[in-house]
Protein backbone atom coordinates (compact mmCIF):
# COMPACT_ATOMS: atom_id res chain seq x y z
CA UNK A 1 0.00 0.00 0.00
CA UNK A 2 1.41 3.35 -1.02
CA UNK A 3 0.64 6.76 0.38
CA UNK A 4 0.28 9.73 -1.87
CA UNK A 5 2.26 12.53 -0.27
CA UNK A 6 0.32 15.07 -2.26
CA UNK A 7 -2.92 14.13 -0.47
CA UNK A 8 -1.39 14.50 3.05
CA UNK A 9 -3.00 17.30 5.05
CA UNK A 10 -0.77 20.39 5.11
CA UNK A 11 -0.86 20.68 8.90
CA UNK A 12 0.47 17.16 9.42
CA UNK A 13 3.19 17.61 6.80
CA UNK A 14 4.43 20.74 8.55
CA UNK A 15 4.36 19.10 11.97
CA UNK A 16 6.62 16.20 10.96
CA UNK A 17 9.85 18.26 10.56
CA UNK A 18 9.20 20.04 13.84
CA UNK A 19 8.78 16.72 15.65
CA UNK A 20 11.98 15.45 14.05
CA UNK A 21 13.88 18.54 15.23
CA UNK A 22 12.52 18.10 18.75
CA UNK A 23 13.69 14.49 18.85
CA UNK A 24 17.14 15.40 17.45
CA UNK A 25 17.76 18.23 19.95
CA UNK A 26 18.20 17.12 23.56
CA UNK A 27 16.18 19.26 26.00
CA UNK A 28 18.52 21.72 27.70
CA UNK A 29 16.80 21.23 31.04
CA UNK A 30 18.46 17.81 31.36
CA UNK A 31 21.63 19.73 32.20
CA UNK A 32 19.88 22.09 34.61
CA UNK A 33 20.56 20.08 37.83
CA UNK A 34 24.27 19.86 37.04
CA UNK A 35 24.37 23.55 36.11
CA UNK A 36 22.69 24.53 39.37
CA UNK A 37 25.07 22.37 41.39
CA UNK A 38 28.08 23.82 39.58
CA UNK A 39 26.81 27.34 40.20
CA UNK A 40 26.21 26.62 43.90
CA UNK A 41 29.59 24.92 44.45
CA UNK A 42 31.86 26.90 42.12
CA UNK A 43 30.42 30.06 40.58
CA UNK A 44 28.77 31.64 43.63
CA UNK A 45 31.75 31.02 46.01
CA UNK A 46 34.13 32.29 43.33
CA UNK A 47 32.13 35.47 42.84
CA UNK A 48 31.97 35.99 46.61
CA UNK A 49 35.71 35.42 46.82
CA UNK A 50 36.34 38.10 44.20
CA UNK A 51 34.26 40.46 46.32
CA UNK A 52 36.42 39.76 49.39
CA UNK A 53 39.52 40.64 47.34
CA UNK A 54 38.40 44.27 47.57
CA UNK A 55 38.05 44.21 51.37
CA UNK A 56 40.29 44.12 54.44
CA UNK A 57 38.66 40.92 55.76
CA UNK A 58 40.82 38.91 58.14
CA UNK A 59 38.86 35.68 57.75
CA UNK A 60 37.17 35.82 61.16
CA UNK A 61 35.76 39.25 61.95
CA UNK A 62 32.28 39.69 60.43
CA UNK A 63 32.94 43.42 60.24
CA UNK A 64 35.13 44.44 57.34
CA UNK A 65 35.38 47.38 54.98
CA UNK A 66 35.67 47.81 51.26
CA UNK A 67 39.12 49.17 50.38
CA UNK A 68 38.92 49.20 46.60
CA UNK A 69 42.07 48.21 44.74
CA UNK A 70 44.36 48.61 47.74
CA UNK A 71 45.11 44.87 47.96
CA UNK A 72 46.09 44.78 44.31
CA UNK A 73 48.24 47.90 44.41
CA UNK A 74 49.95 46.57 47.55
CA UNK A 75 51.33 43.67 45.50
CA UNK A 76 53.47 46.05 43.48
CA UNK A 77 55.34 47.11 46.64
CA UNK A 78 55.37 43.59 48.14
CA UNK A 79 58.81 42.09 47.50
CA UNK A 80 57.61 38.66 48.60
CA UNK A 81 54.75 38.73 46.07
CA UNK A 82 57.01 39.81 43.22
CA UNK A 83 59.53 37.11 44.16
CA UNK A 84 56.74 34.52 44.27
CA UNK A 85 55.58 35.53 40.79
CA UNK A 86 59.12 35.13 39.47
CA UNK A 87 59.50 31.71 41.11
CA UNK A 88 56.13 30.63 39.70
CA UNK A 89 57.12 31.62 36.16
CA UNK A 90 60.55 29.99 36.49
CA UNK A 91 59.15 26.72 37.82
CA UNK A 92 56.38 26.58 35.20
CA UNK A 93 58.75 27.19 32.28
CA UNK A 94 61.39 24.77 33.59
CA UNK A 95 58.85 22.01 34.21
CA UNK A 96 57.25 22.50 30.80
CA UNK A 97 60.53 22.35 28.87
CA UNK A 98 62.27 19.58 30.81
CA UNK A 99 59.25 17.36 31.45
CA UNK A 100 58.08 17.40 27.84
CA UNK A 101 61.59 16.96 26.47
CA UNK A 102 62.18 13.89 28.63
CA UNK A 103 58.63 12.62 28.01
CA UNK A 104 59.14 12.82 24.24
CA UNK A 105 62.47 10.99 24.42
CA UNK A 106 60.92 8.27 26.60
CA UNK A 107 57.99 7.92 24.20
CA UNK A 108 60.32 7.55 21.23
CA UNK A 109 62.27 4.92 23.17
CA UNK A 110 59.36 2.74 24.30
CA UNK A 111 57.70 3.07 20.88
CA UNK A 112 60.55 1.03 19.38
CA UNK A 113 60.54 -2.75 19.03
CA UNK A 114 62.61 -3.51 22.15
CA UNK A 115 61.36 -6.58 23.99
CA UNK A 116 60.92 -4.86 27.38
CA UNK A 117 58.90 -1.93 26.02
CA UNK A 118 55.68 -2.95 27.82
CA UNK A 119 57.43 -3.30 31.18
CA UNK A 120 59.23 0.00 30.67
CA UNK A 121 55.96 1.77 29.90
CA UNK A 122 54.46 0.59 33.17
CA UNK A 123 57.54 1.47 35.24
CA UNK A 124 57.93 4.93 33.68
CA UNK A 125 54.25 5.80 34.13
CA UNK A 126 53.99 4.40 37.69
CA UNK A 127 55.16 7.59 39.53
CA UNK A 128 52.32 9.58 37.94
CA UNK A 129 49.67 7.55 39.78
CA UNK A 130 51.19 8.27 43.21
CA UNK A 131 49.67 11.16 45.14
CA UNK A 132 51.89 14.26 44.70
CA UNK A 133 52.06 14.91 48.46
CA UNK A 134 53.30 11.35 49.07
CA UNK A 135 55.92 11.73 46.36
CA UNK A 136 57.04 15.04 47.83
CA UNK A 137 57.51 13.61 51.34
CA UNK A 138 59.39 10.65 49.89
CA UNK A 139 61.83 12.93 48.11
CA UNK A 140 62.07 15.16 51.17
CA UNK A 141 63.54 12.21 53.06
CA UNK A 142 65.80 11.27 50.15
CA UNK A 143 67.17 14.82 49.76
CA UNK A 144 67.56 15.60 53.47
CA UNK A 145 71.00 16.21 55.02
CA UNK A 146 71.07 12.60 56.25
CA UNK A 147 69.00 11.25 53.35
CA UNK A 148 69.74 8.48 50.91
CA UNK A 149 71.19 10.79 48.26
CA UNK A 150 73.94 12.14 50.51
CA UNK A 151 74.54 8.66 51.94
CA UNK A 152 75.00 7.25 48.44
CA UNK A 153 77.40 10.05 47.53
CA UNK A 154 79.39 9.27 50.68
CA UNK A 155 79.59 5.57 49.79
CA UNK A 156 80.85 6.49 46.32
CA UNK A 157 83.51 8.75 47.82
CA UNK A 158 81.88 11.92 46.44
CA UNK A 159 81.64 13.70 49.77
CA UNK A 160 82.33 17.05 48.11
CA UNK A 161 79.04 16.66 46.26
CA UNK A 162 76.99 16.25 49.42
CA UNK A 163 74.60 19.15 49.85
CA UNK A 164 71.68 20.33 51.90
CA UNK A 165 69.61 19.97 48.76
CA UNK A 166 66.42 21.51 50.13
CA UNK A 167 68.09 23.95 52.51
CA UNK A 168 70.27 25.73 49.95
CA UNK A 169 68.44 28.72 48.41
CA UNK A 170 70.30 28.19 45.14
CA UNK A 171 69.34 24.52 44.86
CA UNK A 172 65.94 24.17 46.52
CA UNK A 173 63.94 25.58 43.60
CA UNK A 174 65.58 23.18 41.15
CA UNK A 175 65.00 20.25 43.47
CA UNK A 176 61.28 21.02 43.28
CA UNK A 177 61.52 20.99 39.48
CA UNK A 178 63.40 17.68 39.67
CA UNK A 179 60.69 16.05 41.80
CA UNK A 180 57.83 17.25 39.58
CA UNK A 181 59.61 16.17 36.39
CA UNK A 182 60.46 12.77 37.91
CA UNK A 183 56.82 12.18 38.74
CA UNK A 184 55.10 13.46 35.61
CA UNK A 185 57.55 12.82 32.76
CA UNK A 186 55.91 9.41 32.39
CA UNK A 187 52.51 11.10 32.11
CA UNK A 188 53.77 13.23 29.22
CA UNK A 189 55.32 10.09 27.74
CA UNK A 190 51.93 8.33 27.58
CA UNK A 191 50.34 11.24 25.69
CA UNK A 192 53.24 11.40 23.23
CA UNK A 193 53.15 7.62 22.88
CA UNK A 194 49.45 7.71 21.96
CA UNK A 195 50.29 10.23 19.24
CA UNK A 196 53.21 8.16 17.94
CA UNK A 197 51.13 4.99 17.73
CA UNK A 198 48.49 6.79 15.68
CA UNK A 199 51.04 7.46 12.89
CA UNK A 200 50.78 4.77 10.17
CA UNK A 201 53.92 2.66 9.78
CA UNK A 202 53.67 3.02 6.01
CA UNK A 203 54.71 6.67 6.35
CA UNK A 204 57.90 5.68 8.17
CA UNK A 205 58.65 3.01 5.58
CA UNK A 206 58.09 5.40 2.67
CA UNK A 207 60.36 8.00 4.24
CA UNK A 208 63.07 5.38 4.87
CA UNK A 209 62.87 4.24 1.24
CA UNK A 210 63.30 7.86 0.14
CA UNK A 211 66.53 7.96 2.15
CA UNK A 212 65.38 10.15 5.06
CA UNK A 213 67.44 9.73 8.23
CA UNK A 214 66.02 9.49 11.78
CA UNK A 215 66.35 13.23 12.45
CA UNK A 216 64.77 14.15 9.12
CA UNK A 217 61.92 11.69 9.65
CA UNK A 218 61.24 13.08 13.11
CA UNK A 219 61.26 16.72 12.03
CA UNK A 220 59.32 16.35 8.80
CA UNK A 221 56.93 13.51 9.67
CA UNK A 222 56.68 12.82 13.39
CA UNK A 223 56.68 16.40 14.66
CA UNK A 224 53.78 17.67 12.50
CA UNK A 225 51.67 14.57 13.22
CA UNK A 226 52.41 14.90 16.95
CA UNK A 227 51.09 18.48 17.03
CA UNK A 228 47.87 17.59 18.95
CA UNK A 229 49.84 15.65 21.59
CA UNK A 230 52.35 18.48 21.89
CA UNK A 231 49.52 20.99 22.39
CA UNK A 232 47.92 18.91 25.14
CA UNK A 233 51.19 18.26 26.96
CA UNK A 234 52.37 21.86 26.86
CA UNK A 235 49.06 23.18 28.16
CA UNK A 236 48.85 20.64 30.98
CA UNK A 237 52.46 21.29 32.00
CA UNK A 238 52.33 25.08 32.02
CA UNK A 239 49.00 25.24 33.87
CA UNK A 240 50.14 22.64 36.41
CA UNK A 241 53.41 24.51 36.93
CA UNK A 242 51.67 27.84 37.53
CA UNK A 243 49.27 26.33 40.08
CA UNK A 244 51.91 24.15 41.78
CA UNK A 245 51.40 23.96 45.55
CA UNK A 246 51.54 20.44 47.06
CA UNK A 247 55.13 19.62 46.14
CA UNK A 248 56.46 23.05 47.08
CA UNK A 249 54.77 23.12 50.46
CA UNK A 250 55.71 19.53 51.35
CA UNK A 251 59.33 19.81 50.21
CA UNK A 252 60.35 23.26 51.43
CA UNK A 253 57.29 25.10 52.75
CA UNK A 254 58.37 27.97 50.52
CA UNK A 255 61.75 28.19 52.23
CA UNK A 256 64.51 28.53 53.07
CA UNK A 257 63.32 32.03 53.76
CA UNK A 258 61.21 32.82 50.72
CA UNK A 259 63.57 31.17 48.24
CA UNK A 260 60.92 28.79 46.85
CA UNK A 261 57.70 30.63 47.53
CA UNK A 262 55.22 30.54 44.66
CA UNK A 263 51.96 32.42 44.31
CA UNK A 264 50.07 29.39 45.65
CA UNK A 265 52.20 29.02 48.78
CA UNK A 266 52.09 32.76 49.41
CA UNK A 267 48.28 32.67 49.20
CA UNK A 268 48.25 29.91 51.83
CA UNK A 269 50.64 31.74 54.17
CA UNK A 270 48.89 35.10 53.93
CA UNK A 271 45.51 33.52 54.57
CA UNK A 272 46.18 30.94 57.29
CA UNK A 273 49.37 32.25 58.92
CA UNK A 274 49.04 36.04 58.74
CA UNK A 275 45.24 36.21 58.64
CA UNK A 276 45.22 38.52 55.63
CA UNK A 277 42.36 36.85 53.80
CA UNK A 278 41.47 39.85 51.67
CA UNK A 279 45.03 40.16 50.40
CA UNK A 280 45.40 36.41 49.89
CA UNK A 281 42.19 36.30 47.85
CA UNK A 282 43.48 39.18 45.75
CA UNK A 283 46.58 37.07 45.07
CA UNK A 284 44.31 34.17 44.13
CA UNK A 285 42.45 36.40 41.69
CA UNK A 286 45.74 37.42 40.11
CA UNK A 287 46.76 33.77 39.86
CA UNK A 288 43.44 32.93 38.18
CA UNK A 289 43.92 35.73 35.67
CA UNK A 290 47.47 34.58 34.92
CA UNK A 291 46.33 31.00 34.34
CA UNK A 292 43.46 32.15 32.10
CA UNK A 293 45.62 34.50 30.03
CA UNK A 294 48.49 32.04 29.65
CA UNK A 295 46.12 29.19 28.79
CA UNK A 296 44.23 31.23 26.19
CA UNK A 297 47.41 32.60 24.63
CA UNK A 298 49.12 29.25 24.59
CA UNK A 299 46.09 27.52 23.10
CA UNK A 300 45.80 30.16 20.37
CA UNK A 301 49.47 29.89 19.38
CA UNK A 302 49.63 26.09 19.56
CA UNK A 303 46.35 25.67 17.71
CA UNK A 304 47.60 27.95 14.94
CA UNK A 305 50.85 25.98 14.72
CA UNK A 306 48.91 22.71 14.77
CA UNK A 307 46.80 23.81 11.81
CA UNK A 308 49.88 25.01 9.94
CA UNK A 309 51.65 21.69 10.54
CA UNK A 310 48.67 19.72 9.28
Amino acid sequence: MTVDLKTRPPGRAAAAPRATRRRATAPWWFALPAMLLFAFVVLIPSARGVYYAFTDWDGLDPDFALIGLRNFTAMIDDADALRAVWHTVLIAVAITVIQNGIGLLLALGVNSMIKTRDVLRVLLFAPAVVTPIVTAYLWRNLLGPDGAVNSLLGVLGLTSWQQDWLGDPDLALWMIVLVVVWQFAGYSMVIFLAGLQSIPKEIYEAAAIDGSGPVRRFWSIVRPLLAPAITINLMLSIIGGIKLFDQVYALTGGGPGHATDTISTLIYKDAFTLGEFGYSIALAVVLTVIVAVVSAGQYTVLNRNERAAS
